[in-house]
């Protein structure tokens, strides 16, 4: 009676590999490539982050940074020391109470806090310019801190009274004199609100007041009027300022009308106060 061995009956290759084999090979055989593609990649994704740590702008300038992220800092204490009641813990604006901050630029802050219109006193028809509450480099910090957390429009730069007289007081008398006089002296509008007179207003403040339309101003931005147009109305508001009354006195420069008006009315008061004078001692 003979014995068989059942392995004896598999067939083989050559090689003795059997073909339950060499399938368990080709397995191991692609999960090794599997693995070794996930390796290379996970090692590639690192490297990249490293070379772009290495060599960020972040990384390439951290005084800068350090300086900026210090403004902000002191400009977040100021604003949660006297603004946040009003506009909110996000530059959200609080409803009834002040308007939301986001997209206003650190434009509109110079102009608010610099002609001492913020912070607010007290809830009326209009804010009126007063002294200002904070300091030149506090308006600074605050400044840094809405337009780093809400942007909006930048102060600009160079000389802003570098433009054409004549075409800033064409441009002043289409654009502005209708609620701020010919001259800039101001005038009362409707609701109790009021066009402020520009007699004591700085380069800068006219500038900001044009990009950022404060109160019932309306906004004239880059593509209203160029920054060369703004540039040109400035040189305008401030030329005539200087000049001085030819002829007589200052009856807010609506010319000789206005005079002649004035020395009739006077005249005339007189010569009836003489008559019935006179009437009374007849």
């Amino acid at each position: 009676m003979s014995t068989t061995n059942p392995q004896s009956d598999a067939p083989s290759d050559v090689d003795g590999a059997t073909p339950v084999a060499r399938a368990r090979a080709r397995r191991r055989s692609k999960q090794r490539r599997r693995l070794g593609n996930v390796a290379a990649l996970m090692a590639g994704l690192i490297l990249t982050g490293a070379l772009y740590s290495v060599f960020s702008p972040a990384q390439a300038a951290p005084g800068d940074e350090q300086s900026e992220s210090a403004a902000e800092a002191a400009g977040r204490e100021l604003y949660e020391r006297s603004c946040i009641t009003c506009h909110g813990e996000n530059l959200e604006g609080v409803p009834n109470r002040g308007p939301s901050l986001i997209g206003v630029g650190e434009a509109a802050v110079y102009f608010q806090v610099h002609t001492g219109r913020m912070p607010l006193v007290r809830q009326e028809a209009q804010a009126p310019d007063k002294p200002a509450v904070f300091s030149d480099e506090e308006i600074d910090q605050l400044m840094a801190y809405v337009q780093a957390n809400g942007g909006g429009p930048t102060l600009p730069s160079g000389d802003l009274r570098d433009g054409d007289v004549a075409e800033g007081g064409e441009l002043f008398r289409l654009n502005c004199s209708s609620c701020h006089n010919f001259v800039g002296e101001g005038g009362a509008l409707s609701g109790g609100k009021y066009a402020p007179s520009l007699q004591d207003s700085t380069d800068l403040e006219i500038y900001t007041a044009m990009l950022t339309g404060p109160e019932n101003m309306p906004v004239f931005g880059d593509n209203q009027l160029t920054p060369e147009e703004k540039r040109s109305i400035i040189s305008y508001v401030q030329t005539i300022k200087e000049q001085s009354d030819p002829g007589g006195a200052g009856v807010g420069r609506i010319g000789p009308v206005g005079e002649g008006l004035v020395i009739w009315i006077v005249g005339i008061g007189i010569l009836m106060f003489g008559i019935f004078w006179m009437g009374s001692k007849a």
